[in-house]
């Protein structure tokens, strides 16, 4: 019995084939939906999933500006920013994140999601997310994934 056959096969990225995938944030609770957007984004959902190989798919998230949160965490949440001044940290609740830059928080979320180094950092770039529902990746032929 020849044993080569049955060896695992480690994807390259030159042999990474890469889907478009859309999701209507409209009424998902946040963290659950990144989760999802996250895993795709790394390629755990695919068979030749390599953990040291970008083999994720894009993705486009259309109407962030209508995401919800559960709990109190709407009025408690806060997301920390800081310039680098003494005194230069702010932070703003989820709900004037909401009013202001929807986007911010699907970014946020996925981000801390994906792996801290340069392969996240290539991952995260894959990832598309606007506030209405108009986005100009038609070319594409994004299909739509179910969460």
């Amino acid at each position: 019995m020849d044993t080569l056959s049955y060896k695992t096969q480690s994807a390259k990225k030159e042999t990474v084939e890469r889907k478009w995938h859309i999701i209507d944030a409209e009424g998902e609770v946040v963290g659950r939906m990144c989760t999802k957007i996250a895993s795709v984004l790394r390629g755990k959902h695919k068979p030749s999933y390599t953990p040291h190989v970008d083999t994720g798919d894009y993705v486009i998230v259309v109407n962030a500006g209508k995401v919800r949160f559960t709990g109190n965490k709407l009025d408690q949440k806060e997301y920390q920013r800081y310039s680098g001044y003494p005194g230069g940290q702010k932070s703003r609740t989820a709900k004037e994140m909401l009013d202001k830059k929807p986007i911010g928080i699907v970014e946020a979320a996925v981000r801390g999601m994906l792996p801290k180094n340069r392969l996240g950092r290539a991952m995260f770039k894959k990832l598309f997310v606007y506030e209405g529902a108009e986005h100009p990746h038609e070319a594409q032929k994004p299909e739509k994934l179910e969460l």
